[in-house]
């Protein structure tokens, strides 16, 4: 924050917007999504006023996540939808992978799991032709949680365990624990209670690790399940 006011006071926007982008992204890591939300917005304007056609397809992806996160799915679907038409305008690969990835998330929260499928399955094909692994991994765990919910179990863990793959190979540990508690509950569903558990239980160590806010729905998920929380 004194980084902002130093690039405040001698007036150099473009990096200005950059570093209220990074603050937004700080305080959505602490789970202060509110907050977040606030430097979002005033990254937003700023990158709209220069012109980055790209910082601000990025800012408006990380809105849509923020309000998904309150779960204010409409908005964080209007917000997505923009990054993704701004991606598509300025040939940015890379966030279009991300934008059709985090509307496939939006649509799961509405329980659309069709929808979801076919905006994570364009995701999968771009960021593979274009190599961006992170979100190889995240599509295919966002399809995993689709296809539990539309009862295709085996389909569902096939594809989670790609996406553990690739989160363990480039070290992602926040992608991987997501994708050990997704797999809790096909293996929940498949009447593998143990083995769920103990996916669970690594997830819950990763996430506590790490300090992430998620750590507590996992914590509540095994004390609804009457599990012990130690290793």
């Amino acid at each position: 924050e004194h980084a902002l006011d130093i690039l405040i006071a001698i007036g150099y926007r473009r990096c200005e917007g950059a570093v209220l982008g990074n603050l937004g992204l700080a305080y959505a890591d602490l789970g202060e999504t509110r907050k977040a939300i606030e430097y979002y917005e005033h990254a937003l304007d700023i990158l709209i006023e220069i012109g980055d056609r790209r910082g601000e397809g990025a800012d408006l992806g990380n809105l849509g996540l923020a309000y998904a996160d309150l779960e204010k799915t409409g908005k964080a679907i209007e917000y997505h939808e923009q990054a993704l038409r701004i991606a598509r305008e300025i040939g940015d690969s890379r966030n279009e992978g991300e934008s059709l990835c985090n509307l496939g998330k939006a649509y799961l929260d509405k329980n659309d799991a069709v929808k979801t499928i076919d905006y994570c399955t364009q995701s999968l094909a771009l960021v593979r032709k274009i190599e961006y692994r992170e979100f190889e991994g995240e599509a295919l765990n966002t399809l995993s949680r689709a296809y539990t919910n539309l009862g295709q179990l085996d389909l569902a863990l096939d594809h989670c365990d790609q996406a553990l793959k690739i989160f363990r190979e480039i070290e992602f540990l926040r992608g991987e624990a997501e994708a050990l508690f997704a797999r809790r509950l096909a293996l929940d569903r498949l009447a593998r209670r143990e083995e769920a558990v103990t996916s669970a239980k690594v997830a819950l160590q990763i996430f506590q690790k790490i300090e992430s806010p998620k750590a507590e729905k996992v914590s509540s998920k095994l004390a609804e399940w009457g599990a012990p929380q130690g290793s």
